[in-house]
């Protein structure tokens, strides 16, 4: 048997797309993609819906079960819902009357892999915040 390594094919977006940026800088459109998502999520609201809808049994949430824990109208969740869905972090799909939302893993995976520092650095990072 050959000791050779193979390359994993489809590797290469994912890590240029998802380096940490303290690595390399971004790019000009995965800043403008990132940028939405965070915009998205920078409102308070829109970071508890993204939150119940993850955390909710089965992965996924109607939208019935999400007006209720806020002091807004079900429109004004419905336009949230709708911020998130277009900054491609929830997915949705309409059952009936019902519009059913879950979290994009690879959505997540992207923004968290950009704030991700490292390995080495963590030590230095928090030295130099003291």
């Amino acid at each position: 048997m050959s000791n050779l390594e193979l390359p994993v094919l489809g590797q290469e977006d994912a890590v240029a797309c998802c380096s940490p940026m303290v690595r390399e800088p971004l790019g000009e459109d995965a800043a403008v993609d990132l940028a939405r998502m965070f915009k998205a999520l920078s409102d308070p609201v829109r970071l508890r819906l993204l939150s119940l809808i993850a955390s909710h049994e089965g992965g996924e949430a109607c939208v019935c079960d999400l007006t209720g824990p806020f002091d807004v109208s079900q429109p004004t969740i419905s336009h949230h819902l709708k911020v998130l869905r277009e900054a491609g972090l929830v997915g949705s799909e309409r059952r009936g009357t019902w519009v059913y939302y879950w979290v994009l893993p690879a959505a997540l995976a992207k923004l968290s892999s950009l704030l991700q520092t490292p390995a080495g650095t963590a030590a230095v990072t928090a030295e130099a915040a003291r």
